[in-house]
């Protein structure tokens, strides 16, 4: 795979305003080393599509797959984002990073949440 670095185009601008806005309303109802897990992940997120802009078709699908993960994963009795349901989308973001050949941008949890679940889902194949 050759991922290369390269200023925002029409479909990473899409896809980082979807990550920031889902941020945004997050923001609202979490707190503590949740909020902080969803901001990671958010920065992450946005690091992988920049910098698979100009890979291929396959990259890009998979770094598409992790954000609506994070975006659209929403869980339970009026809790926006659900601990859940951060722990799955770091676990997708995780094994994108990792196929990707990057890394340096997998988040690990911090002090206070579970680590990501084991097996289960598996959306990137």
């Amino acid at each position: 795979m050759s991922v290369e670095e390269h200023g925002p185009t029409p479909g990473t601008d899409v896809l980082i305003r979807k990550v920031d806005g889902h941020l945004a309303a997050v923001r609202a109802s979490l707190r503590g080393p949740e909020l902080e897990l969803a901001e990671r992940l958010a920065g992450s997120l946005r690091q992988l599509v920049v910098s698979t802009a100009q890979a291929s078709a396959a990259d890009r699908g998979q770094v598409r797959v992790a954000v609506h993960y994070f975006v659209l994963r929403r869980e339970s009795r009026g809790r926006l984002l659900s601990v859940r349901s951060l722990a799955v989308a770091q676990r997708v973001v995780n094994k994108v990073a990792l196929q990707l050949g990057r890394p340096d941008l997998m988040v690990e949890a911090r002090r206070g949440l579970a680590p990501a679940l084991p097996g289960g889902d598996n959306p990137t194949g």
